[in-house]
């Protein structure tokens, strides 16, 4: 059994106390509260990143899960259920744990701060992904206000508000389901959640979602409205992927979902027989991005600098890299690379893209510069290493980058041309050494 997360503060930028964990390492992935059922003790008894397999989300993954103002542990003495707040606790998590790159997950009333906080912040998240949410607080409070508020006793209403939730199918499981909504909120802070439905709706966002994105529903949900809901969130997302899940016994997260959601993010899931630990790498091929760095005009660097000093300074700069790679959700390869540089693997371009400009960064005022070059296609994958002819091609075009410039493939430009944030200035057609045809390619160009 896993030892249980140390649970850690932050403050808002207004001044509220935030209580969060994170869970084991790799691809950051922040839950935005659910707000009505956010207790962070509370909910590790049900962990859907733990089903009853012993297996689920989270493997390969950097968990992240904080309370909401008003909520579970953290700051009780607040009824500010504004999305300006609730976007506050965002920012203050993710600033306390430096995530630069991490992707999204919401669930119901998570949701309409996930896509506002994508919807402003795309060069921060990866991915979005959203559970049976909604966009418009108006329409659901229509739905379910009489619902949650019609009776007086505080027990007994959560007692009746979890049979609902279960579908007065489980008395065994709904008396801890309504507890944990006692140890998630008050009268007042529940009351306060639902008067600020009215001014909660994030509609106009949908079309402007520039990450991807991926919208999932559990078939027979004890509120049917939500299968509409998601799929008016999915259809008006661009690009957005609409799973829904075949009904299940009881409330905890599935296998399945973990796997929808696990693929969605390239994140190996260990309850599927026959695959490798999480952070290893498959014998498969598979559609990746493909990112090289390397140290311009090392060979003179190395006389004007001398051996010694060389090594130190590309040593420091590898540990850097690496770093940036890892923040931005990449896999750096441990195995040999050719030249004075780092090659890293992402699951989407727009990744490759955030690290390569953060590599960039890395450089400035130390002396070094970097030739960086991205490219994506099918890879063979062994262990520390990746090979094929999209690597060599990454390689090709990272070798025609001046220092300091980020060239891109075609097919890289393609595939982040909506979601990565950058321009992207066309060098034409380029031959390359071991490449038949020739390939186009693309500098990237930051935004001003």
């Amino acid at each position: 059994m896993s030892m249980e997360p140390e649970i850690r503060y932050t403050t808002t930028a207004d001044g509220v106390s935030i209580a969060y964990y994170t869970m084991g390492e790799g691809l950051p992935l922040v839950e935005t509260s659910n707000v009505v059922w956010s207790h962070l003790r509370g909910q590790l008894a049900r962990e859907y990143h733990r089903s009853s397999s012993g297996q689920g989300l989270g493997r390969g993954m950097q968990f992240v899960r904080y309370d909401a103002r008003g909520t579970g542990l953290s700051d009780r003495n607040t009824l500010d259920f504004s999305m300006e707040g609730r976007l506050l606790d965002i920012d203050a998590v993710v600033e306390q744990l430096k995530l630069e790159r991490f992707a999204l997950l919401s669930f119901v009333h998570g949701t309409p701060a996930a896509i506002a906080y994508a919807a402003a912040h795309r060069e921060r998240v990866s991915h979005l992904i959203v559970h049976s949410g909604y966009a418009s607080g108006r329409v659901y409070r229509e739905r379910i206000a009489d619902i949650l508020l019609r009776d007086e006793d505080w027990e007994r209403y959560t007692l009746n508000t979890a049979n609902w939730i279960l579908g007065f199918t489980n008395a065994e499981l709904a008396p801890p389901l309504a507890a944990m909504l006692r140890q998630s909120m008050t009268p007042a802070s529940l009351r306060a959640f639902v008067a600020a439905f009215d001014d909660i709706d994030v509609t106009p966002l949908l079309a402007g979602i520039a990450v991807p994105t991926l919208v999932m529903y559990r078939e027979r949900s004890y509120n049917t409205s939500q299968l509409e809901w998601s799929r008016e969130l999915a259809s008006k997302i661009p690009g957005a992927r609409f799973v829904e899940i075949a009904q299940r016994a009881g409330r905890g997260w599935s296998n399945e979902e973990s796997r929808v959601v696990e693929q969605f993010l390239g994140v190996e899931h260990q309850a599927t027989p026959g695959r490798t630990r999480a952070g290893s790498l498959p014998s498969a091929p598979g559609m990746t991005a493909i990112l090289f760095a390397d140290i311009a005009d090392s060979t003179a660097l190395t006389e004007r600098m001398g051996d010694a000093a060389f090594r130190d300074a590309s040593r420091a700069l590898d540990e850097q890299l690496r770093a940036a790679i890892r923040g931005a959700g990449g896999t750096p390869i441990e195995g040999r690379v050719l030249g004075d540089g780092v090659m890293a693997t992402f699951v989407s371009a727009s990744q490759a893209i955030a690290a390569a400009l953060r590599c960039r960064e890395v450089n400035v005022g130390g002396g070094l510069q970097l030739h960086l070059g991205i490219h994506a296609g099918d890879v063979i994958r062994e262990p520390a290493n990746v090979y094929g002819g999209a690597v060599n091609i990454a390689s090709r075009i990272c070798g025609l980058s001046a220092p300091g410039e980020i060239l891109v493939s075609d097919v890289v430009r393609g595939m982040a041309r909506s979601s990565a944030g950058v321009g992207f200035e066309d060098r034409g057609e380029q031959e390359m050494k071991g490449v038949g045809e020739p390939v186009r390619v693309y500098a990237v160009r930051s935004p001003e």
